[in-house]
């Protein structure tokens, strides 16, 4: 029989379409059918001017937003030529980390409650709300708070800041154990993800799966230590790692990179001044600040064409990746020497797990499908774009 799931299916995590073949409850094959939810973001970049597309990439991994925002960022800064204050880098893994932090959360609530553990939805919703509450509070926006800018951020701390995210990072573990305590030991939860999706190390890097996927299977690869950025060659953490590669080792590994990303937070926020340089001192892409804007000519002039012109990027071509929630999330910018992208390219960690997601279903079963696409953690907006 040949059956559609998807793509209204809520365990496609997105309008993703699996086309299953079936004998019975196992799958004969599966193809997978993309561009749904394809928004033309990649394409619509170049329409606009350089810093107007940093709300557009927040809103590809929507669950990743400000590692898009960071890996762009990055990408434009390098063919300005812009070096970060060390205050503004220091913010920057700290948002990243937090913003890994509430990406994992929304997988393992949604994961777990697809295998059957219903309440792990509320309370991983619960810890999430706090960091949302942390971007209301920097930027005002909860979902996509565009705080990070090229050139720096978007302003200063607010006051509170430090308070908000220290009550949080001490919450935070006991939480994780709670967690643990449900899942990790909980019979129905192995029998669905022990020896289920399993993909080895050299298959998942002929894929192109990096990051968590990657990791439990063996690799060691995180974009954060071998091509270190924002100094995070400067702080001490572990890259988790497992050998299984199937379904529950995923699960172990994200698990175990949420107390990775707390232990980061904590040495950055230590490092943070509650007040002091928020963005680099390159007046062709930084505004000047309000008070000259109100005092002084040339001041308002900077500001003005800025805002109505943007600034010009040299002519050339730059990818930087960062370490995403979901991988290897990294973005390639092409600059005619004008004041809009040539193009901007996505490295998407969702397609290249999307592409093998057949590899790992086949043979198995229909409720193994829904396993191995929540521990495959695919956003539909990273694959479409």
């Amino acid at each position: 029989m040949t059956v559609n799931m998807g793509p209204q299916h809520p365990s496609t995590h997105g309008v993703l379409r699996l086309v299953l073949e079936l004998d019975g409850e196992v799958i004969q094959s599966a193809t997978p059918t993309i561009g749904y939810l394809h928004t033309g973001i990649e394409k619509t970049a170049e329409q606009k001017k350089w810093q107007q597309v940093i709300p557009l990439v927040e809103r590809m991994d929507y669950l990743g937003a400000q590692s898009n925002s960071l890996a762009y960022a990055l990408s434009v800064e390098k063919l300005l030529g812009l070096e970060m204050p060390q205050r503004v880098k220091d913010i920057r893994v700290l948002i990243a980390e937090l913003q890994r932090l509430a990406s994992h959360l929304i997988w393992l609530g949604t994961h777990s409650m697809e295998i059957g553990a219903v309440s792990m939805l509320f309370y991983a919703i619960r810890e999430r709300e706090l960091l949302l509450n942390i971007n209301e509070l920097l930027a005002g926006f909860r979902f996509f708070p565009s705080y990070i800018r090229i050139g720096g951020l978007r302003e200063d701390l607010p006051r509170g800041f430090h308070e908000a995210v220290n009550a949080f990072l001490d919450r935070f573990p006991k939480k994780l154990d709670e967690y643990e305590g449900l899942l990790t030991k909980n019979d129905i939860f192995l029998r669905r993800t022990e020896g289920v999706g399993v993909v080895s190390r050299e298959d998942a890097l002929a894929w192109g799966l990096l990051g968590p996927i990657a990791r439990a299977a063996g690799s060691d690869y995180d974009v954060r230590k071998y091509f270190p950025y924002s100094g995070y060659e400067t702080y001490d953490f572990d890259v988790p790692t497992a050998t299984e590669g199937d379904v529950f080792a995923r699960y172990r590994v994200r698990m175990q990179e949420m107390r990775e990303s707390v232990k980061i937070s904590r040495q950055a926020i230590r490092r943070i001044a509650p007040s002091g340089v928020w963005a680099c001192d390159d007046s062709r892409v930084v505004p000047p600040p309000k008070d000259k804007v109100y005092t002084e000519m040339e001041a308002l002039i900077q500001h003005f064409l800025i805002y109505s012109q943007g600034f010009t990027v040299p002519a050339g071509d730059a990818y930087v990746p960062v370490e995403g929630p979901r991988g290897e999330h990294g973005t390639y910018i092409v600059s005619d020497g004008t004041n809009r992208p040539w193009r901007v390219k996505m490295r998407a960690p969702s397609f290249m797990a999307i592409q093998v997601l057949p590899k790992l279903i086949q043979g198995g079963l229909i409720a193994d499908v829904v396993a191995v696409i929540g521990s495959t953690d695919v956003v539909m907006g990273d694959c479409d774009r």
